[in-house]
């Protein structure tokens, strides 16, 4: 599109797409009516295409209270972002970690809690958003020298692209985002994965894990989706079981490479499936 805006996600997240983004765009229908994306989290896909009309979904409620606050208060929000930025230390982290522990946090604007995650985003070990099951911030301090806190040109780019009345952005669970669409429309799904090991279950950036029966549950909304004719596309970990789901669809393999492996030497490349469905033409 001739008038996209250069956005980048303002977040890192578990499952960023950045590096799959070759792969990925090809197989999407960009001259679709609506674009929906039900498991938005970092949003490089969206903010890549940027479609003229899209509803974005996610169930974390702090990942959209950052995308609605940089929509309506990017200044505020920069403003904010800059005296994080002149105050950081570890100290100041882990005091800013901790509001969600207190009574306190309860009381702090959106716009406070959307700078306070961004902040500990760009300055917490690796980058990663992750929260223990009560739902509280606990990637310890990241010790950069320079993290880039502040991102002002993102921030007012991103809310400039928002501010677009025909962008619906949704919190809660993903079937809501997947409602009342018509043949047209466009989903990208990236789910939270299908462990590949006991030991590789990453559910920590919601308080709600995503198990093999949701797994299953999500398969029967693609299987909605195709009758309806609305195309679709989901990334996912490449495991017996996913193909075993989705083995009457379109699979293809990608390599992308894990980052956020506590074991430094399983960080190389990995494969992980897009499962593709384009109603034939008539």
């Amino acid at each position: 599109m001739a008038d996209k805006i250069l956005i980048s996600p303002i977040l890192k997240w578990v499952g960023g797409k950045r590096q799959l983004l070759a792969d990925i765009m090809p197989l999407i229908n960009q001259k679709c009516s609506t674009y929906v994306e039900p498991f938005v989290g970092g949003g490089a896909v969206f903010f890549e295409l940027q479609p003229k009309k899209a509803i974005i979904n996610d169930y974390n409620t702090e990942l959209i209270n950052v995308y609605k606050v940089i929509r309506e208060f990017p200044e505020e929000l920069i403003a904010l972002l800059e005296k994080h930025n002149r105050e950081n230390s570890q100290e100041y982290f882990y005091q800013l970690r901790a509001l969600d522990r207190t009574d306190e946090y309860a009381r702090i604007s959106n716009i406070q809690k959307a700078a306070r995650i961004i902040y500990l985003n760009k300055t917490c070990y690796n980058g990663l958003y992750r929260v223990n099951s009560a739902g509280q911030f606990n990637a310890p301090y990241g010790k950069y020298k320079n993290p880039n806190i502040v991102n002002a040109e993102t921030i007012r780019a991103m809310s400039r692209y928002l501010q677009n009345p025909k962008i619906t952005i949704k919190q809660g669970d993903y079937k809501e985002a997947l409602k009342g669409l018509r043949k047209g429309a466009f989903v990208y799904l990236d789910p939270p994965y299908m462990p590949i090991s006991s030991s590789s279950s990453f559910t920590g950036y919601t308080e709600n894990g995503f198990s093999y029966a949701q797994q299953v549950a999500l398969k029967n909304e693609c299987d909605k989706l195709k009758a309806k004719g609305i195309s679709f596309l989901q990334s996912n970990s490449d495991c017996a079981e996913i193909r075993e789901l989705y083995k009457d669809y379109e699979i293809r393999t990608v390599q992308a490479k894990r980052s956020i492996n506590s074991n430094a030497n399983k960080r190389g490349g990995i494969n992980e499936v897009l499962i593709h469905y384009v109603p034939e033409k008539k």
